[in-house]
């Protein structure tokens, strides 16, 4: 059962114009969804649940948060397939502490098959260097995840994927978020100087390149659809939006409601047959990596693919209601102008659109 009561949402939605407004982070939120547990571990199908059901209400919020539960997704998923190596990450969670990532870098289409931060060996772990940018949760997070490249003495390339605590030295933020959507995520840039990851808290060192390490497959298999639902929950807010204009205002023309009027209506329609398809999509694949169902390869074109059929749902559903809901969804104070700039931050999370047909082109000949 969710922890997020109609109270509690009410809330939250309340106070995301302001965040969006003065481009600040939602700390009110932050306080009251870790005091009701909702950044404690679950399945991914309630994840993911809960999580388009907060982007409905407020989607930078639901974005940010997406951060730490990937990873909590990440534990669970390795413990319930026998790899106990991250459980120290969900007991962490479960006391209280705020994960965040810091795996995207500038420059770096590579993604996580190779590093511009480089990982150098010292006493007790590894010192880490490098700029990680779109740090979610920059002024809360408590551990950042990130990884770099570490080469050793005879050349043998590696990545290393590890820890940093908010209390250790060698990082700093940046500040430097000011965007045209999703502000309350307020994702600085984090610029790393000898950042220690200690060896207890390394989760993998592995080789350059694509592999199929259950912790890469976990990553994506968490990351992918709970970005999918956060879109799918900004969808769903902006359809009912929609909605609401078209039965409040009227033609002056005939008189009727615009609800009335077939072009609207067919706009409408349009959207929620589009909205429509998402959800057996997304529950399909959550319910598919909650049962632990090998799909082998075939895992990344299901994984890719509902992460960009959400978020090109998702536009497609907000330019709908654009287009029908008048010239007042157009003025910046308006819920559906806000909804029109958080949407479009959804081409920029990995995988891009070349790098989906790519993984799709790959799954269905072979190489």
């Amino acid at each position: 059962m969710t922890v997020l009561t109609p109270a509690l949402l009410g809330r939250i939605r309340s106070r995301a114009a302001r965040y969006d407004r003065e481009n600040i982070f939602f700390t009110e939120d932050l306080q009251e969804l870790r005091a009701v547990g909702y950044l404690k571990p679950r399945s991914l199908r309630e994840l993911s649940d809960d999580q388009r059901l907060l982007a409905a209400y407020a989607p930078a919020t639901a974005l940010a948060i997406n951060m730490h539960l990937v990873w909590i997704g990440v534990a669970w998923a390795l413990r319930e397939r026998g790899d106990s190596s991250l459980d120290w990450l969900l007991a962490d969670a479960e006391a209280g502490e705020v994960f965040a990532f810091g795996l995207s870098e500038p420059g770096n289409d590579l993604v996580m098959w190779d590093s511009h931060t480089t990982a150098e060996t010292v006493e007790g772990g590894y010192a880490f260097t490098g700029t990680k940018i779109f740090t979610s949760l920059s002024p809360a997070w408590t551990q950042l995840g990130l990884f770099g490249k570490h080469t050793a003495d005879d050349g043998t390339e590696t990545l290393v994927h590890g820890f940093i605590s908010r209390d250790e030295p060698g990082w700093r933020s940046l500040g430097d978020w000011d965007t045209l959507g999703m502000r309350a995520t307020q994702s600085h840039t984090t610029v790393l100087d000898g950042a220690f990851v200690p060896a207890n808290r390394v989760a993998r060192v592995l080789p350059v390149g694509p592999n199929a390490d259950p912790f890469i497959f976990a990553v994506f298999a968490n990351f992918l659809p709970l970005i999918a639902s956060v879109y799918a929950g900004l969808a769903d807010r902006a359809l009912e939006l929609g909605v609401e204009a078209l039965q409040q205002r009227s033609s002056a023309i005939s008189g009727e409601a615009y609800s009335e009027h077939p072009d609207l209506r067919w706009r409408m329609a349009d959207a929620a047959l589009a909205l429509d398809a998402i959800e057996p999509q997304l529950h399909s694949i959550v319910d598919d990596v909650d049962g632990l169902v090998d799909h082998g390869a075939g895992w990344f074109r299901k994984l890719t693919g509902v992460k960009h059929r959400s978020i090109e749902t998702a536009r497609h559903v907000v330019d709908q209601v654009m287009r029908s809901a008048g010239g007042g969804a157009f003025r910046s104070t308006s819920e559906l102008a806000r909804l029109q700039r958080d949407v479009l931050a959804g081409i920029y999370h990995p995988s891009n659109p070349e790098s989906v047909y790519k993984t799709v082109a790959s799954d269905l000949f072979g190489s």
